[in-house]
């Protein structure tokens, strides 16, 4: 086990995973690109692997609501329908005629439905990240050194080696290793309605929940 332990430290350097199909090279090719086995890593390659990769979190941006919805009258669509607010005011209709309150008012209130519908949609895609969020694991089962131990799914990297079981989230993008085939839930992620079998080889998703059995696998994607 020791002797497993003992391989070259990831290079971030020289690690570029640019075409690099991960999800689909045979799980031998997997470990060798990541520089991993099925011991597992030492706690030293871990932690160098987290300086590259960064933790295994989404980020959490916080913004102001007021300056996105205005945010989203600044787009060349809203700068032609503002341009022709403005003109609707200035010019007048001719004959001694005021400006054209009524186009001025109409423009504007294009303007702001417009606005409101694109701020709506980007405001459910934000939901929907933050429920995926709430959703991750915010513990797992990695094997470092050696030996089983939970820790934060935070810490994952790529090449760590995870055990999924019922009930489970799973933590990262990973590959399943030898073991029962699980029944994954991604409807979270798919919109699948019912869960999905997922054998040695196949690529299962952060997020998603396992269901039925007990598997160890390969993280290849964390973040």
């Amino acid at each position: 086990m020791a002797e497993d332990l003992e391989k070259p430290l990831l290079d971030p350097e020289n690690f570029n995973r640019d075409g690099i199909d991960l999800e689909r090279l045979p799980l031998e090719e997997v470990f060798e690109q990541l520089r991993t086995s099925q011991a597992g890593l030492s706690s030293e390659d871990a932690e160098v692997r987290l300086k590259i990769f960064g933790p295994n979190k989404l980020e959490e941006k916080p913004e102001n609501k007021f300056l996105k919805f205005l945010s989203f009258m600044w787009n060349p669509l809203s700068w032609v329908m503002e341009a022709a607010a403005i003109m609707a005011i200035v010019l007048a209709n001719g004959g001694g005629e005021g400006p054209d309150w009524q186009d001025f008012v109409g423009i504007v209130c294009l303007l702001i439905i417009n606005s409101t519908i694109s701020f709506i949609e980007e405001n459910n895609a934000g939901n929907a990240a933050a429920a995926l969020m709430a959703h991750l694991a915010p513990k797992t089962k990695v094997l470092r050194d050696g030996q089983w131990q939970e820790q934060d799914a935070s810490i994952l990297v790529p090449g760590d080696i995870v055990s999924i079981k019922l009930g489970d989230i799973i933590p990262a993008d990973a590959r399943l290793l030898e073991g029962d085939p699980l029944k994954i839930d991604q409807s979270a992620l798919t919109g699948e309605s019912m869960p999905v079998t997922k054998k040695t080889g196949d690529e299962v998703f952060s997020g998603s929940t396992c269901k039925h059995g007990e598997i160890e696998a390969v993280v290849i994607a964390t973040g």
